[in-house]
């Protein structure tokens, strides 16, 4: 195993999530939190590239920090930005009381419509 960047010391916060993806590793500069593992077998997909869903995963741990807490009331409103013929995009923010804790975007690619006979055709 090779050793982690400069800076960079075992992760200090431990998930069952992420205990198979052990070591990670994160480093703290300012305000800003950096998660850093080596990509070896269990974090990759079945073409042998980085999971989106691990990608996701140490994305959320790393923006956690700013997440609600047990008691807290937690709303997240979505909004449609723009819904188009074959897809619509939206986004969400993630609030507890006035404070921001998380923003998502995600883009829906729409079924084409059934071919559904209106409701006063002729049975046929």
């Amino acid at each position: 195993m090779l050793d982690p960047p400069p800076g960079f010391a075992p992760h200090f916060r431990k998930s069952p999530l992420t205990d198979a993806w052990e070591p990670l590793y994160s480093k703290r500069e300012g305000d800003v939190l950096t998660i850093g593992v080596l990509v070896a077998t269990p974090h990759t997909n079945a073409r042998g590239m980085a999971h989106g869903g691990l990608i996701a995963a140490l994305a959320d741990n790393a923006m956690g920090l700013a997440c609600a807490l047990i008691g807290d009331w937690l709303e997240v409103a979505a909004t449609p930005v723009r819904v188009g013929r074959t897809l619509a995009f939206g986004e969400a923010r993630v609030t507890t009381g006035d404070r921001l804790i998380a923003r998502a975007s995600a883009v829906f690619s729409i079924p084409p419509a059934a071919s559904v006979p209106p409701a006063d055709a002729p049975d046929g």
